[in-house]
């Protein structure tokens, strides 16, 4: 079992725009079923984490629907919608508490910080963060949500190509 940031960035390291849109990720070319994917990746995964920011994409960009199934724990100080039957829970606190509850709920499987990229940190900064998948799109942004604003040292484990992807994966080097 492993906790696993799985994201993509544009090339100068940004997660979403100012305005918390993906639309520049969207309009990329990517083989679905190619190397690092999403589709393979979320089959491994048993539980999720994300920020109110990325729920709140989420839920736009579906229309008000919920895709996952697996549980999910949104991070937010404030009230959100959720949607009738899906297993999402609110949580607000010290990631280390839920952390736990999501291993349990993932019952062997990996646990995936969705986004965005301080919640990914606060799970770094426990010493809960085991890998960073990164998808690096062919555009620049300027400014937005940075990738993983905080100080880590990584080991690159694996990288390839996918159609107008970068992809790496990697270690999270801890001590």
């Amino acid at each position: 079992m492993a906790t696993h940031f799985y994201t993509a960035s544009s090339l100068d390291g940004f997660i979403a725009t100012d305005q918390h849109s993906l639309d520049w990720l969207l309009k990329q070319d990517i083989d679905h079923d190619g190397p690092m994917a999403y589709a393979a990746f979320e089959k491994t995964i048993g539980a999720l984490a994300m920020g109110a920011s990325t729920y709140e994409w989420v839920m736009r960009h579906e229309d008000g629907r919920w895709g996952y199934t697996q549980p999910t724990w949104v991070f937010t100080h404030r009230a959100l919608e959720v949607p009738e039957g899906a297993a999402i829970r609110i949580a607000q606190g010290d990631v280390a508490e839920v952390h736990g509850e999501m291993v349990d709920a993932a019952d062997g499987e990996d646990l995936w910080i969705v986004g965005g990229g301080d919640l990914a940190g606060q799970f770094a900064d426990a010493g809960l963060l085991d890998e960073v998948w990164v998808q690096y799109a062919p555009v620049t942004l300027g400014s937005g949500a940075p990738l993983l604003p905080r100080s880590l040292d990584l080991e690159l484990i694996d990288v390839a190509r996918n159609r107008d992807f970068m992809c790496g994966r990697y270690r999270v080097v801890r001590g």
